[in-house]
C-alpha cells in the first residue's frame, strides 16, 4: 500500500471542517449545561409565592426551617465524612511508611567549595562581594621558647654517670 502524501488544500479544508463541528459540539454543550442548571434550581428551589395571611406565612417560615435544618444535618454529615477519610487516610500513609521500614539517612558526599563558591550558592546573584575569610583573621606570632641547652645537657650527664657500673652501684647505694 502505497499513502499519498496530502495536499495542504486538503489539510486545511479538513482541518477547518473538525474545527467547526468541534465548535458545533462545544455550543450544544453549553446550551445542555444551561439547561440543566435552570431544571435543577427549578426542581431545589421552586418559585416563592407569598401567602396573605400571618397564619400563612408562619407556616411557610416553619417550612423553611424545616429544610434548612434537613440541609444543615446534610452538610454536616459530610462534613463528618470528610474528616473521617482524611484520618483514615492519615493512618494509611502512617501505615505505608511503617511498612517501608526505618528510613535510611543517604550517606553525604564531601563539597569542597571556597566561601565564595558558597555563599554565591546560598545567594545568588545578590553576591558580589569577594571575600578573603583568612584576612579577617587575627595573625598571631609565634613564640618559640628557647630551651636551655644546659637542661639537656644536665640530664643527659647523670643517665651517663649511671650508665656505667659505678653509678648503678651509686643509685642501690643512696636508696639504702
Amino acid at each position: 500500500m502505497s499513502e499519498k502524501k496530502m495536499t495542504s488544500s486538503r489539510r486545511h479544508q479538513l482541518k477547518s471542517l473538525i474545527l467547526a463541528i468541534a465548535k458545533d459540539l462545544m455550543l450544544a454543550e453549553e446550551k445542555q449545561i444551561q439547561q440543566d442548571r435552570v431544571n435543577y434550581m427549578e426542581e431545589k428551589c421552586p418559585a416563592l409565592s407569598l401567602p396573605s395571611s400571618i397564619q400563612e406565612l408562619q407556616d411557610l417560615c416553619k417550612q423553611l426551617h424545616q429544610q434548612i435544618d434537613v440541609m444543615d444535618e446534610e452538610r454536616y454529615d459530610l462534613a463528618s465524612k470528610v474528616t473521617k477519610s482524611d484520618k483514615e487516610i492519615e493512618d494509611l500513609k502512617i501505615k505505608v511508611q511503617d511498612l517501608k521500614g526505618k528510613f535510611k539517612k543517604p550517606a553525604l558526599k564531601k563539597v569542597r567549595m571556597s566561601a565564595d563558591a558558597m555563599l554565591q550558592a546560598l545567594l545568588g546573584s545578590k553576591h558580589k562581594v569577594s571575600m578573603d575569610l583568612r584576612a579577617n583573621l587575627k595573625q598571631v606570632k609565634k613564640e618559640v621558647k628557647e630551651e636551655s641547652k644546659e637542661a639537656v645537657g644536665d640530664w643527659r650527664k647523670k643517665i651517663e654517670e649511671q650508665a656505667d657500673m659505678g653509678g648503678r652501684k651509686k643509685m642501690f647505694e643512696s636508696e639504702a
